[in-house]
């Protein structure tokens, strides 16, 4: 755990202690809340094997689907409708076997096998929102396609906790500054808490927010950042597991 800045200097950076109540915490969905791209590393390694790919690795097909998922991203967003589409497209490109409609079924299955998967929340992530919600303002900012993140956060059971949902087509530092405005947040009791470098962490310190790493083992490669120093005044806390949240806040 590290705590870089931190507000207060008498404590040292291995000890905890609680901050004031009525904090805003913005919190991330995907992998901070829920598990989400251990589905989608499963439908790509079925994907890879199913196309079997006579020249390339699987290393090599691998790193040619993420460049087709970033272009994808950018020109249709996030969400399974991407991710299908970055599958048939990756299909097409490294193949010189027809896509027949059979084809086409089996490769679109790969994503439906994630849209078919029940949520499950990460450890304690349950009585940790239903504590901290007893002291704080509790907004989800995630990114995606609205249906889809709101469609999962209402199985999953934790909408009472949070007094808004923003799923934003982008998580940048304008967005986070539109976000704080609109919500009257004030950026010296604010803390965007996610496990993306590139979308919850850098942006949000760049928007003049405190900012929370709690690092998953599967984040989706192209979510992989080096995090960045928080800005003088600004705090940046590491944390192993989400339960942690409990002894600062």
């Amino acid at each position: 755990m590290t705590f870089q800045n931190q507000a207060a200097p008498s404590q040292s950076p291995t000890q905890s202690f609680r901050l004031d109540p009525n904090q805003t915490l913005l919190i991330d969905a995907d992998d901070t809340l829920w598990e989400n791209n251990i589905y989608f590393e499963r439908a790509i390694t079925s994907f890879i094997s199913y196309l079997d790919h006579r020249v390339h690795t699987p290393e090599e097909v691998r790193g040619h689907l993420n460049r087709v998922e970033h272009a994808t991203v950018l020109s249709h967003g996030y969400g399974l409708h991407s991710f299908r589409r970055s599958l048939i497209t990756c299909f097409e490109q490294l193949t010189d076997v027809p896509l027949t409609e059979e084809k086409h079924r089996r490769i679109e299955s790969f994503a439906q096998s994630i849209a078919d998967q029940g949520i499950e929340l990460l450890p304690n992530v349950a009585p940790t929102l239903t504590d901290l919600a007893t002291r704080h303002r509790l907004i989800m900012v995630t990114k995606g396609d609205p249906e889809e993140q709101t469609g999962k956060l209402q199985r999953s059971g934790l909408a009472p906790h949070f007094t808004a949902v923003e799923v934003l087509p982008e998580k940048h530092h304008e967005a986070y500054l539109s976000l704080a405005a609109h919500h009257g947040c004030d950026a010296r009791n604010t803390w965007m808490i996610g496990n993306s470098p590139r979308s919850d962490i850098n942006p949000a310190l760049a928007a003049g927010l405190h900012a929370i790493f709690i690092p998953h083992d599967f984040t989706w490669v192209l979510e992989h950042e080096v995090v960045n120093q928080p800005p003088a005044g600004q705090h940046l806390l590491e944390l192993a597991t989400f339960a942690d949240l409990t002894r600062y806040f």
